[in-house]
């Protein structure tokens, strides 16, 4: 079930780590990179809770959820296998578009599945191995350029100057999306509704599409209370991962690596800087079976702030860092936050929603994920060349004290659900 996963986080990976350098490669100004980014946030913001909806009320030959996993994945396929051929900085952000919101159409249904299928008692389980899934996935799709470079020799680039070794990481990145997504919708099934007649006869007089959309706003006003208070935690948090995604390939190949758009020290700058994001998805599976055991014992509040303080002073510690190596240890901690922000938020929203309404409130909370990550791409280009002195890693400091402040929210949290991690997301927008 969680096979799919692996994919859509390649799928991630790639993106997280490229989209930046391909930018200024194509001419992008540094302070305009959040604005060009905006697909993700925006298509999330638009497709997730609709397809959640969607998938709530929908049963084909293939199923509830597995449709939408199929017809994401051939279009986000196509995208990855499109991006290295752009020319230009509005074709590449075009085609970000097409990627994120076929992405999101894959990815959506694939949170709501497992709660679908599995007993409370084999959740945690399902989960964990979610999790898992998502960092060795982002791991390996960190670590692609810079693999490619390194130990196969691929030199050169487009026409465009996109570097080959980001040309064939796309292009392996399509094959084992595509691939991963067709194993998880051939080697599972899904149990149709108790009374499947009733089941269309009730979604028909719900209506189609426009019905789908009505949903959301009444949704959003029914929302438990402990999603309320988890909104203002993902605002901080999700503020933060996006100064560092964007910024920090850019920030470590000018100043570790003293190197600008257009040299070959720049290439090796922002592949080293994937190769430290594939560090922090390292830590981040590594320490997804740990957080179970440590949120039973600390409880999920006080195990989630500790975590994202780690990733906190990680991100701070990015400016000391003057050689390649260094990185590594600032990564370390912003792999413990990953690990816990992919689990104990939606840990403790579980038991919170209504089955019925699985899919939609999974992508409902997609929205705290969305929302913030909108703010911030207006935010940085207003003070990128002002309070934060025209300099990549200022940004990526900034995502460090949102990740402090996202810690002292958590504490707000009512918590009823005690120590116990039955759930997790996915990464992503």
């Amino acid at each position: 079930m969680s096979f799919g996963f692996l994919g859509i986080q390649f799928g991630w990976g790639l993106q997280m780590a490229n989209m930046s350098p391909i930018y200024k490669i194509l001419g992008a100004e540094e302070s305009n990179l959040p604005y060009l980014w905006l697909a993700g946030p925006l298509t999330g913001l638009l497709v997730q809770p609709l397809i959640g909806a969607m998938s709530d009320r929908t049963w084909t030959r293939l199923g509830r959820r597995r449709p939408f996993f199929l017809i994401g994945a051939i279009l986000s396929s196509l995208a990855l296998i499109a991006m290295p051929h752009s020319s230009s900085v509005w074709m590449a952000a075009g085609l970000l578009w097409i990627l994120d919101a076929s992405i999101n159409t894959t990815m959506e249904p694939f949170r709501a599945f497992v709660g679908d299928k599995l007993p409370a008692d084999q959740q945690t389980s399902g989960f964990v191995m979610q999790s898992f899934f998502i960092g060795v996935g982002q791991t390996v799709a960190n670590a692609m350029p810079w693999f490619l470079g390194t130990y196969i020799g691929v030199k050169g680039a487009t026409a465009a100057g996109i570097p080959l070794t980001t040309y064939y990481s796309f292009l392996l990145g399509a094959m084992v999306f595509l691939l991963a997504v067709l194993w998880t919708v051939f080697k599972t099934t899904e149990e149709p509704p108790a009374d499947l007649e009733a089941f269309r006869r009730e979604n028909a007089s719900k209506g189609g599409l426009t019905a789908g959309f009505a949903e959301i706003p009444a949704a959003i006003a029914q929302m438990p209370r402990t999603m309320k208070q988890l909104a203002v935690v993902q605002f901080f948090t999700w503020f933060a991962f996006p100064c560092m995604w964007q910024f920090f390939g850019i920030a470590v190949a000018k100043h570790v690596f003293h190197a600008d758009s257009g040299s070959p020290q720049f290439t090796k700058g922002t592949e080293w800087a994937g190769l430290c994001f594939a560090v922090y998805n390292v830590v981040c599976f590594a320490v997804a079976f740990l957080i179970p055991v440590v949120a039973k014992s600390l409880g999920r509040k006080t195990t989630h702030a500790l975590c994202l303080i780690c990733g906190g002073i990680g991100l701070l510690g990015v400016f000391v860092c003057e050689t390649p190596y260094s990185l590594w240890l600032p990564m370390t901690g912003v792999g413990i936050a990953w690990a816990s922000i992919l689990s104990l938020p939606y840990a403790m929203l579980a038991g919170a929603i209504p089955g019925h309404r699985m899919g939609l409130y999974m992508g409902v909370f997609n929205l705290f994920i969305v929302l913030p990550q909108v703010a911030m791409s207006f935010i940085i280009p207003r003070i990128y060349k002002g309070p934060l002195g025209d300099d990549p890693r200022n940004v990526v400091m900034l995502g460090g004290i949102m990740l402090l402040v996202a810690a002292a929210s958590v504490l707000l949290v009512e918590d009823k659900g005690g120590s116990e991690v039955s759930a997790s997301g996915g990464a992503g927008h």
